[in-house]
């Protein structure tokens, strides 16, 4: 049997705005598929129409049952769940939310996902299993939401690489610069969005600091598969780091990141608190600090994502002098943070996810 026999373009999903959201559960264990079955099921709005213990019955399933997302576990026997992505969405663009564990392994294996073509994730929990087990299905209830209406048609009949594969195109006429900074958001869909981005930039490039909505341990992993394709250094932020020409910084999970000036040079902070427009790290937190303390000396980016998280910051950094904008709508997964920082008038413009490089290029120069 192969992935790719009778696979043909799903059909518009316009059910799962009217009527309920039409889930496939993946899961190679029947326990946990139960679980997320029960789970998913509590939620008027979600119908769970079918389970899979494997890509190749999900495969069959797919096409006879048209569900509107699917919840794929990461690690399978038969077939991982990147594997499985990188046969699919070429053929068959559908969101899909991965449920990962929280491995070394099973973080590996999820951005590997993200960067395949899934919408977002969820982890598995550790310890505290009962608490731990309603936490996640209300996070998973959530998120297939947000898949449900999600834009994964670009990955039709889209060439899939591997970061190894990946080459560093460095923008033009880039002028060097210490003193200017680049600030960029991002949240569902923003882990491919921000890989595109950055591995264009050339070493010489002005400091760069970044928060992607995730979790502790996957900001740590994510910085090091950057780190591998990027031509500048990838890291995650740590208290005191120098915002650098040449250094990219990811704000760590579950802890807000600031950029402060001390004397001539930046620097980020990287410390506990209180959850901002939802999130722990916030858009909203790092951008006003750039507001605060970079100005006009910055530029700033809001990628793909759920939610207003960062808008008001964006307003601020403009405000302060900044030169700003947002990704467009046909190349985002979700046009929610994008949409906002526009409509508040943080943005000053719109720009496609293959043009943005060039655009910072174009600032800088």
């Amino acid at each position: 049997m192969t992935m790719n026999q009778t696979l043909s373009p799903p059909a518009t999903r316009e059910s799962s705005v009217k009527n309920k959201i039409r889930v496939l559960i993946v899961d190679d264990s029947s326990l946990v598929r139960t679980v997320l079955s029960n789970g998913l099921s509590k939620d008027p709005g979600i119908e769970v129409v079918g389970t899979a213990p494997d890509p190749f019955v999900a495969r069959d399933k797919i096409v006879q049952l048209k569900p509107d997302v699917l919840t794929l576990d990461v690690e399978m026997p038969r077939m991982d769940g990147v594997d499985f992505l990188r046969r699919l969405m070429p053929q068959y663009p559908i969101p899909v939310v991965m449920v990962s564990a929280l491995t070394q392994k099973g973080k590996r294996i999820t951005l590997e996902a993200l960067d395949a073509g899934a919408v977002d994730f969820v982890t598995k929990p550790a310890t505290d299993l009962a608490r731990g087990l309603d936490d996640m299905m209300m996070e998973l209830r959530t998120k297939v939401k947000i898949a449900a209406n999600a834009n994964v048609a670009h990955w039709k009949n889209k060439r899939q690489f591997l970061p190894s594969e990946r080459q560093v195109h460095a923008p033009k006429a880039l002028a060097e610069s210490t003193d200017k900074v680049i600030v960029i958001g991002a949240s569902t869909g923003g882990t491919e969005a921000i890989r595109h981005i950055i591995s264009q930039f050339p070493p010489t490039m002005p400091g760069v600091v970044i928060v992607q909505h995730m979790p502790p341990g996957f900001t740590k992993m994510f910085a090091e598969r950057l780190n591998t394709i990027c031509a500048m250094e990838v890291k995650e932020a740590e208290s005191g780091d120098r915002v650098l020409s040449g250094r990219i910084l990811i704000a760590p999970g579950d802890i807000h990141t600031r950029i402060v000036r001390s004397g001539g040079i930046y620097q980020v902070r990287c410390e506990p608190g209180d959850k901002v427009c939802g999130h722990r790290p916030s858009v909203e937190v790092l951008m006003r600090s750039a507001a605060e303390h970079v100005g006009a000396n910055a530029i700033s980016v809001m990628l793909t994502g759920m939610g207003s998280d960062g808008a008001d910051g964006m307003v601020a950094m403009r405000q302060a002098g900044a030169r700003t904008m947002a990704q467009d709508e046909a190349s985002c997964v979700v046009f929610g943070m994008p949409n906002e920082a526009f409509k508040r008038g943080g943005a000053e413009r719109l720009v496609p996810l293959d043009k943005i490089a060039q655009e910072i290029a174009r600032l800088l120069s």
